[in-house]
């Protein structure tokens, strides 16, 4: 076998496995996800407002809550010790790569799904001191776009794992369009298109 050959050789075994990759299917949302009734908003436990907005991230928040309420497949929960069957984790950014920022206290203190005490899941350290949740001035380097997180909820730990589906994109947590939950819905009805078409 020529010298030629053995170069080409591993590029032809390398080829049918990158045009599977780009042949697979979007990954379908799971079934509890297409069959939950309500949601909780929170803002992400180390998301921080730049000093000028100090409002960010909770107008974002309530920005979200209304689109969501808009919608009405979704009942928004606001009691905290009312579980809901999915939590959404939202965090605003900022066009700006760096500014000084105010961290910490615009979370209010979030009590996770599944449990009955004060104490936040998301903000101990590892000796169980809870740490000082007080609002902190400081400088960062922070994210230019919206993040929107969906977790599964009614567990201990709802964000121990992967989110289940996130987006992100400039301003999508934003009023008039919530960009973020319009594709929420998307993703949604193009999950129960998909059971539909499966069925026989």
């Amino acid at each position: 076998m020529s010298r030629r050959l053995l170069l080409l050789l591993p590029l032809t075994l390398l080829l049918p496995l990158t045009v599977s990759a780009k042949d697979k299917k979007k990954p379908q949302l799971p079934e509890y996800v297409l069959r939950a009734q309500s949601a909780r908003v929170i803002i992400a436990s180390d998301a921080s407002d730049p000093l000028d907005q100090p409002s960010l991230n909770r107008d974002a928040r309530e920005s979200v809550e209304n689109a969501l309420t808009d919608w009405g497949r979704l009942k928004v929960v606001y009691d905290k010790l009312e579980e809901p069957d999915l939590l959404i984790v939202i965090r605003a950014g900022d066009d700006r790569l760096s500014r000084p920022v105010i961290r910490g206290g615009n979370n209010d203190g979030n009590i996770g799904i599944g449990q009955r005490n004060p104490t936040p899941p998301y903000g101990n350290d590892p000796t169980g001191t809870p740490q000082d949740r007080g609002p902190r001035m400081g400088a960062e380097m922070g994210p230019t776009t919206d993040t929107f997180e969906v977790y599964q909820g009614r567990i201990s730990d709802p964000q121990g794992a992967a989110p289940i589906w996130r987006y992100m994109a400039k301003n999508c947590l934003r009023e008039p369009n919530v960009t973020a939950v319009e594709e929420f819905r998307k993703a949604i009805a193009d999950a129960e298109n998909a059971k539909q078409t499966k069925k026989p």
